[in-house]
């Protein structure tokens, strides 16, 4: 029973980070069309950036845990005026070209910033750690700890969530973009500047993905593999949501994971599965070997194919792919 509290408690955590990282992509997707194939490398920008700030302020002899703080604020800003001049610069003059050439430019950005990134800070992971005190276990449960920095993770993505919900459906702000995205001419002809609407869209997409950055950097490891690591599944999120859904991204990023989670820590095998599921037992003798763990990498995409083959437009899905 501890065993599954533990779990459960760390796959929502794990969810909400993913959430994080998702939440930009579903964002500029959702109001601009674009798939930014480069998502993820924003997310390793962010961790980076907020390494380097505070180193920065390390030097300025500030305290590890106020650097730490003042770095949270300071990545998704860096990282939110990258992706606006990438928008203004690059995607607004591919945009008469169609979808496809935004989409080859952001699979290509993403090689760049990897090659920067190690230009700057080298090929091996960087000392970017949480301060000792986020670090310290709140409670203790079945020899398993649960430290103070899950609650950063949870209040982060709630606080995410709650803005964007808020911010694009009940303030003037929202309503403009979002008619800016669906009817820029009608738009532009009353006087908004949709070319400048674009930029705010992609760039606060970007912070966002820093902000998950400079969080997920400081608790697991960053390192130019990061943005390779986790890309494949922040795809998988946004179709399973539904893609443009960020509700269909939360529900998705909180499923996926707590399947991973569940599925790296069960002792289980997939003979004890498949003898779940009423297979006969000479076919579950041949799957005892395979634990349930050595899979679990590839559940998100399984789930991926159940969900396009029962609902092609995802859980939620709001927009035709």
């Amino acid at each position: 029973m501890d065993w599954l509290i533990v779990s459960l408690l760390n796959g929502v955590c794990y969810g909400l980070l993913l959430f994080m990282l998702s939440a930009g992509l579903t964002l500029i997707f959702s109001m601009m069309g674009v798939i930014n194939f480069a998502h993820a490398s924003f997310y390793m920008l962010g961790a980076y950036f907020a390494y380097a700030a505070a180193g920065a302020l390390g030097a300025a002899h500030v305290s590890p845990g106020a650097a730490f703080w003042i770095a949270l604020f300071i990545a998704p800003v860096l990282t939110g005026a990258a992706g606006a001049a990438v928008e203004r610069f690059a995607l607004r003059r591919l945009r008469p070209r169609g979808h496809v050439a935004e989409l080859l430019f952001t699979f290509a950005l993403a090689y760049v910033i990897v090659e920067l990134v190690q230009l700057a800070w080298g090929r091996s992971p960087v000392p970017y750690r949480i301060p000792d005190a986020l670090a310290e276990p709140i409670f203790l449960l079945g020899g398993h700890a649960f430290p103070k920095h899950r609650l950063l993770i949870a209040a982060a993505a709630g606080a995410m969530l709650a803005a964007l919900w808020w911010g694009v459906r009940h303030t003037r702000i929202g309503l403009v973009m979002q008619a800016a995205i669906s009817h820029p001419d009608m738009a532009q002809a009353l006087g908004h500047d949709v070319p400048r609407i674009y930029v705010w869209v992609f760039a606060a997409g970007c912070a966002l993905a820093g902000m998950a950055g400079a969080i997920g950097g400081s608790i697991f490891v960053t390192d130019p593999g990061m943005a390779q690591a986790l890309g494949p599944i922040v795809f998988v999120i946004t179709v399973v949501g539904g893609l443009g859904s960020l509700t269909g991204a939360f529900v998705a990023s909180l499923l996926i994971g707590l399947l991973q989670t569940f599925a790296a820590g069960a002792d289980w095998s997939l003979a004890d599965v498949a003898a779940w599921l009423g297979a006969a037992p000479a076919d579950a003798q041949a799957l005892a070997a395979w634990p349930l763990s050595r899979i679990a990498p590839v559940l998100p995409y399984l789930l991926m194919v159940a969900v396009l083959i029962a609902r092609p437009r995802g859980l939620m899905g709001v927009r035709e792919t």
